[in-house]
């Protein structure tokens, strides 16, 4: 059996980098789902957030070679995502560095992709480098967001999770959940 040569670097799972594709068609015209990811008021909403808990802070120079910076404040602890516009395209294409707050030493590039469909649209994100170990995390939060996104864009959704004002009642509701018809948020592919 072949012992490892030592001066040979060694391949692992963890090092071996992987691109990650998500597809989702939303019920909101291009011009709206691109302002989404460029507008600090919107993006605090739905971009590495939740329904229940937005960002904290949020900074966008939106321009290539501009940068922008998410803050998420949870329990005390903050988790900054932070990045490079290397393309901007209206309402069709945006290209961005992403520093994985879990690997800072790795260098990941983003492409979103939207291709209008009347009133509707087709957003395709795909997510290049991302380290083997992360993928799974990395992929599950892509989903979650564009179905944040979804849920930002549908106009019926409200600007806030509404709460009961009964002081006893330790439920919110967020009135999404009940709406009944026809789904306006679908993931179509989520590839590796």
């Amino acid at each position: 059996m072949a012992q490892p040569n030592p001066e040979q670097p060694r391949e692992s799972s963890a090092a071996i980098a992987r691109a990650l594709r998500v597809v989702g068609r939303f019920g909101a015209p291009a011009r709206r789902i691109f302002e989404a990811w460029l507008d600090p008021a919107l993006a605090r909403r739905w971009l590495f957030a939740t329904a229940a808990h937005p960002l904290a802070g949020v900074e966008i120079d939106a321009r290539p070679g501009g940068s922008f910076r998410l803050v998420d404040v949870r329990d005390g602890s903050s988790v900054t995502y932070a990045g490079r516009y290397v393309a901007i395209v209206p309402n069709r294409r945006l290209i961005f560095t992403l520093a994985l707050p879990q690997r800072r030493d790795v260098a990941t590039r983003v492409t979103v992709e939207v291709d209008a469909l009347g009133s509707r649209s087709t957003m395709t994100l795909l997510h290049e480098n991302v380290p083997s170990d992360l993928a799974a995390l990395v992929r599950a939060r892509w989903t979650g967001m564009f179905y944040g996104l979804g849920l930002l864009l549908d106009s019926s959704f409200p600007s806030r999770l509404e709460s009961f004002d009964d002081p006893h009642c330790r439920f919110r509701a967020a009135p999404i959940d009940y709406n009944v018809g026809p789904s306006r948020f679908t993931i179509t592919r989520s590839e590796r």
